[in-house]
């Protein structure tokens, strides 16, 4: 059995790991609108995908995130003993 610390580093390194690929995937889809904007139906067609694209990036953050700290609440639970939920 792993000790709390070592749970509680792995789930910071994932976190950020999971935020850093929101952050990047967002900084992309801004070049992308960039470049296209000049052309009027591929910038409005490009806009509303990366609207959508965001939309489904943020649910898939913050569904992973929460699963992220249940996990850690639960090896929490396991390492002390803890028996109270959340």
């Amino acid at each position: 059995m792993s000790n709390y610390s070592d749970v509680q580093r792995a789930v910071r390194v994932e976190e950020f790991r999971i935020w850093f690929a929101w952050l990047t995937g967002n900084f992309i889809m801004a070049i992308i609108m960039n470049a296209t904007k000049e052309v009027a139906v591929v910038s409005v067609i490009t806009q509303v995908l990366m609207l959508l694209v965001f939309v489904a990036l943020t649910v898939a953050l913050f569904r992973m995130t929460g699963a992220s700290n249940r996990k850690a609440a639960a090896a929490r639970r396991e390492v002390l003993g803890d028996d109270c939920p959340g």
